[in-house]
């Protein structure tokens, strides 16, 4: 269903991270259940939008009470949407689907804007920035205003220059690229492979893979004991980079003759 609502219906993050949820939070009843009572809390947050005033103030009426604080990227919750609309707080990238959901059943102008680091939104009908009525808000605080320069800086502080093509729309494919990386980071300790291990199949439906998350496809069945199925899926890697990156390929089918060793 995630690959379907990927390839059918891309601008429709709200489903595609409740499915996401749905393989890491416990489901009461069945899926279309689950997924309704997503969806109509976004509904909700949309109904109480302001008919009248300025976009972002009228957003902002709505969702001004969701933020994040440092602590939140230490929360697989603060990655996963049913808990983010619970809690109020969540990564930037979350809280900024919040905003651009909420402001697509409000009928409001409103996209998603990937900066290297940071994840805000932009509030207008046109994708040029800057220029006309479009400002950017920024859902990690509150959803206060943020200037060109105050974007700059953000993008600066991570050691690269500004470019205006950063503040392009986000596409659909590319923030669930980034949500499920947040998660596959979180998951990095062996003892969370078997949450590295969904978000990992997850990507690997989405649009043209990297051939890495074969390599890490293979590291996580590993730290789960899957000996067997972690040295297959760590000489594909291999097979496929071999000619690119030698370097890689060798390490990789050393990682699988040591993944092989404990088995004797």
């Amino acid at each position: 269903m995630f690959r379907a609502v990927m390839a059918d219906s891309p601008d429709r993050l709200d489903l595609a991270c409740l499915l996401i949820a749905a393989e890491a939070l416990p489901a009461e009843g069945n899926l279309a259940a689950y997924l309704a009572r997503g969806t109509d809390a976004l509904d909700d947050l949309a109904a109480r939008v302001p008919a009248h005033g300025p976009a972002h103030e009228r957003l902002q009426s709505a969702l001004g009470g969701f933020s994040g604080r440092p602590e939140d990227y230490q929360s697989l919750g603060s990655s996963l949407l049913p808990e983010v609309l619970h809690r109020r707080r969540g990564l930037p990238i979350l809280l900024s689907t919040v905003w651009t959901e909420t402001a697509r059943r409000a009928g409001l102008g409103a996209y998603g804007v990937g900066l290297p680091g940071h994840f805000v939104v932009a509030i207008g009908d046109t994708p040029d920035m800057p220029g006309g009525s479009k400002v950017l808000v920024d859902p990690w605080s509150g959803g206060r205003l943020l200037p060109l320069d105050a974007a700059r800086d953000l993008v600066e502080r991570t050691g690269r220059p500004f470019r205006h093509d950063y503040l392009a729309p986000a596409q659909p494919v590319h923030t669930i690229e980034r949500i499920l990386a947040n998660i596959r980071a979180w998951a990095e300790h062996p003892l969370r492979a078997a949450t590295r291990l969904w978000s990992i199949d997850l990507a690997l439906t989405l649009p043209d893979p990297p051939p890495w998350l074969l390599r890490d496809r293979g590291l996580a069945l590993r730290d789960l004991g899957h000996a067997h199925l972690a040295a297959r899926w760590l000489e594909e890697y291999a097979d496929i980079v071999g000619e690119e990156s030698p370097s890689q390929a060798q390490r990789a089918r050393e990682q699988a003759r040591a993944v092989r060793a404990r088995l004797n």
